[in-house]
């Protein structure tokens, strides 16, 4: 199921580079408000916001693991050049927002619910105060999760969702059970040992992968800024997975699936046919429970749709403008 993009305004990788210092950075500066509020437990959350003065829809985006608003410059500029106001924040323990624990690259949560709560005082509290129109939902990976939590326990709050490469399933794939039960031995033996929260085996701090390396996008200049971003702001980087973030996000995950025929919204997934970050066979299970929800397939795409290609991510991102303002006058 899919739209032409034709009709919007869209960002190409060969014009990127230059554009980004003239008109991005620029943009950023003038029309991007800034600020932080307390979340649950008094952590400092941090969000930003572009107001259009003639707004045709309003957007809310949870963005994924590891990252920060900052990485979506390009695409939140893509969203205001077409006429939508955007929100979005930093989950907690990344980006800019605070962290729980002395080791700020250390990929922490005790639990999704906390993710949560933050999004719900931001939409409830920031977003609402400054919103204009029915608000849509934009997701990426763990911000799917968060996203897809949000809408089992608050049904009413978004008109509309869009889930880019939801983390309904982590790859390599493990059976829940055993998973919890790996997670909750290495956190009983680091609470024994240690109150830093270990990372889960084979993970670690943050590292600024090469291009060949990567596994997220086949764009090298969207790759590269995004790097270069992160580069600049030190303090948005992240690395690898605490075993209690692994445990949270197992629960999460369950929740999810469990509770998918609560998300009745109309909802679109946009799903990276090769995905290597995500597991697409458990998108398609909570897919089949969702009562309202359709499935765009990007063939070409790995895991972050909206830092691909140009005939990727614009593609996506004119799906995702079309579907949220079909039958909106």
């Amino acid at each position: 199921m899919s739209v032409t993009s034709k009709q919007w305004q869209l960002t190409t990788e060969s014009e990127l580079p230059t554009k980004y210092q003239a008109e991005i950075e620029p943009f950023w500066q003038q029309h991007v408000n800034h600020g932080h509020f307390n979340g649950r437990d008094d952590v400092q959350i941090y969000y930003a916001s572009a107001i259009h003065p003639n707004s045709r829809g309003d957007i809310v985006i949870s963005n994924g693991r590891i990252e920060s608003l900052l990485k979506y410059k390009e695409v939140i500029f893509d969203l205001y050049q077409n006429g939508f106001s955007v929100f979005a924040l930093d989950h907690r323990g990344q980006g800019k927002s605070g962290r729980m624990h002395s080791d700020p690259h250390r990929g922490f949560v005790r639990h999704f619910d906390d993710y949560v709560a933050d999004l719900d005082h931001f939409v409830r509290h920031v977003v609402k105060d400054m919103s204009q129109h029915p608000l849509n939902l934009l997701c990426h990976s763990m911000g799917s999760a968060i996203g897809a939590m949000y809408l089992t326990q608050h049904p009413n709050m978004f008109c509309k969702a869009a889930f880019c490469a939801p983390m309904f399933g982590i790859q390599p794939v493990l059976p829940p059970w055993l998973s919890r039960a790996m997670g909750h031995t290495l956190i009983g033996i680091n609470r024994l040992l240690s109150s830093t929260p270990w990372y889960f085996p084979g993970q670690s701090g943050y590292r600024a992968l090469s291009f060949e390396q990567n596994v997220l996008t086949r764009s090298q200049v969207r790759y590269q800024i995004f790097r270069d971003e992160y580069q600049r702001s030190p303090d948005i980087q992240l690395g690898g997975v605490t075993s209690h973030w692994l445990l949270a996000a197992v629960n999460a995950m369950q929740h999810i699936l469990t509770n998918a025929q609560h998300i009745t919204l109309p909802t679109m997934l946009l799903q990276a046919k090769a995905d290597q970050v995500v597991h697409n066979i458990s998108q398609n299970a909570v897919l089949a429970a969702m009562p309202n929800a359709h499935k765009y397939i990007y063939d070409d795409s790995e895991h972050e749709i909206l830092m691909e290609r140009d005939e990727i991510k614009n593609k996506a991102l004119g799906d995702i403008m079309t579907f949220f303002t079909v039958n909106v006058p």
